[in-house]
Order: structure tokens, then sequence, then C-alpha cells
């Protein structure tokens, strides 16, 4: 055999089997015990602490004055009052899931010390401290309580339905925020960080069809439809911004997948957006202790989780996914309190859609 063929021969093998061996086999990313206890450790360390924290307050008179404990008894930890609400809601879900977690107990009292008839009393109080104060953490926060709520709503505990019937109130207040705010934003929220709309829609969306909210499920399936449905040619490709933690086209096809039949959203879809591998690669990040630099780990896990129920094309939408989760998952117990007060939450919710597919 020629020698020049026989070494282009070798060289093509060489670079099939590489090519073979690189690629993210299915379902090779699991969330087991090990990785449970790993994770619990990240809420669980910070739900607790009140420093340091980014408050999101508008002080309207000097009496307004007060510490993240004093205002937000319930959820003063984690940095913030939404990393503090969603941490609460990843040792919900990993207890659920993993009942047998080496904290467990300390878990339950972490959350029991936290979510009192009396600490959710104050904080229903705080959204009518002053005229500023009505619309804290719209919606990104509201989206997240909701969350924690559906997840306690749905467990079979004595703890976890004492805890959601704690929070009920204030889910009903939420839940009339929407109802109130929605008609008036004339205009979707398209960024990728906290106010995007689509994801505080989303997650919403998921609360009211659980518990059965039907003004609320109504309202937000007649604004996701009047915000998106004549959306087309979304521009993956201009994503990411440097500072994401969420994507505007997938948040997107995401609600409309929930409040669209599942034909309608395979024709709109197929207008809307084109994903594949070459066009959607994991976000890097090259510090970890920016804060907002480290957004971009936590968009490779929210990107995942809206690739992951896309039962069409699966083979290629689960690896993608995979990727973006395998990315990012061992990235985020730095030692730097920037990306652990939160990301743990994120991948945590990655996760769990993943097993419902």
């Amino acid at each position: 055999m020629n020698k020049n063929l026989l070494l282009s021969i070798l060289f093509c093998y060489i670079c099939f089997s590489c090519t073979r061996r690189t690629e993210i086999p299915l379902d090779t990313v699991a969330l087991d015990e090990t990785l449970a206890n790993k994770l619990a450790d990240l809420p669980l360390n910070c739900i607790s602490n009140p420093f340091p924290y980014k408050d999101g307050h508008t002080v309207s008179k000097p009496e307004d004055l007060a510490l993240p404990q004093d205002l937000h008894p319930a959820f003063y930890g984690c940095f913030d009052w939404h990393s503090a609400v969603h941490g609460h809601w990843s040792l919900v879900y990993l207890l659920k899931t993993f009942p047998k977690l080496t904290k467990s107990q300390e878990i339950r009292n972490a959350i029991d010390q936290n979510i009192t008839e009396e600490h959710i009393a104050r904080e229903i109080a705080y959204f009518t401290m002053n005229k500023y104060t009505s619309s804290f953490e719209r919606t990104y926060g509201w989206a997240w309580l909701l969350k924690l709520s559906e997840e306690l709503y749905t467990w079979d505990d004595p703890d976890a339905q004492r805890w959601y019937n704690i929070l009920k109130p204030f889910n009903e207040l939420i839940s009339s925020k929407y109802i109130e705010y929605l008609p008036k934003l004339v205009y979707p929220i398209r960024v990728g960080e906290h106010s995007n709309t689509a994801f505080g829609l989303s997650f919403a969306f998921d609360y009211a069809k659980t518990i059965k909210d039907d003004s609320l499920s109504s309202m937000i399936k007649q604004r996701a439809k009047d915000f998106y449905i004549n959306d087309t040619g979304c521009p993956l490709k201009w994503e990411p911004s440097g500072y994401d933690f969420l994507s505007p086209c997938l948040q997107e096809m995401d609600i409309m997948r929930k409040v669209l039949p599942k034909a309608d959203f395979t024709t709109w879809k197929s207008t809307f957006l084109n994903i594949n591998q070459s066009s959607l690669k994991p976000a890097i990040v090259k510090d970890r202790s920016d804060g907002k630099l480290v957004h971009l780990d936590g968009l490779n896990f929210s990107r995942a989780w809206c690739l992951y129920p896309l039962a069409s094309d699966k083979l290629s939408y689960h690896k993608i996914a995979d990727e973006h989760l395998t990315f990012s998952l061992d990235k985020i117990s730095d030692g730097d309190y920037m990306g652990e007060h939160w990301l743990g939450t994120f991948a945590l919710f990655a996760f769990k859609v993943k097993s419902e597919q």
C-alpha cells in the first residue's frame, strides 16, 4: 500500500476515535447522594449567615433603616433575599429526594428557625413598609418564593406541609402582585438577569398549575402569548452577554412550551429558534470571585434546564444540556462566596428537570 495513503487512513482513524471519545454520553451526569450531601452544604452554610449582604432595600425615611435580619427574618442569608429563598428551595428539594442526607436533621432545624409564622408575617409586612418596597424582588424573587412553596406542596412530609401552610399567605400576596402587575407590563423584559420576564412567568406558572391557582395561571398564559407569540428568529448567536445567568431566547422558549399546546409549540419553535451544538457552547468564566462574571456558570445550568424538556430531537438537545451542566458542575464549590451562595441551586434545578424527562 502507498505509504502516504496508509498515513492518511491512520490519521483519519485517530481523529475519528478521538472525536468519539470526547463526545458526552447521555445520562453520564447524575445527582447521587454523595453529590447531594456536597451541594446541601452550600445553602446550609449561608441561609443563616447575614453578612455579606447585598441589599435591595429602598429607604424613604430614617425609620426604614434596619439590618437584613430585622427586615427579612426568614430570608436574610446567602448574600441577598432571592438567594436565601432559593437556598431554602435547594434544601427542601434535597431532603425530599434524599431523605437520608448526612445533615438532614440540621437542615430541618435550620429551615424551622427561619420559616415561622412570626417571620413570614414580617416578610409580608415589608411589602407595605413604603411605596417603594411594594415591588421588592419583582419578579425574580417572587418566582423563587413560589417555586419553594410548590416544592413543599408536593412533598408528603409533616414538616413540609407545616412550612407550606406558614408560607401560604405570602404565596397569596405574591400571586395577587403578579395579577396586578402583568396587565401593566406593555413590553416583556428580555435580559439575561433577574428582571427577565419569561423566567418570572415560567416558575410562577409551574406553581399556579400545581396548586390550581387558576387566576394566576390564566393571567400568565395570556400575557405570555401577548408578549411572545409573534416572535421569530431569536438571535441566539448574540448570547451570552457578559453577566447573563439566564438565556433570553431559551427562557422565552421555556414559558411558551408550557403555555402552548404541543403542536402549536412545535410550529412556533420552528420559526423562533434553531438550536445546535455549534451555536450553543458552554459559557466561560475567567474570574469566579467576581460576582457578576460568575453569573455565566449559572447560565450554563439554566440553559440545561430549558433544553432537557425538549422531546423532539431528544438526543441532540440532551447532549447539549449535559455538556452545559457538566462544564460548570465541578466549579461551584471553589471556596468563593460569590458563586457558592447561589450556584448550587441552579445546578440542582437542572438535575431536577433532567430527572423528570
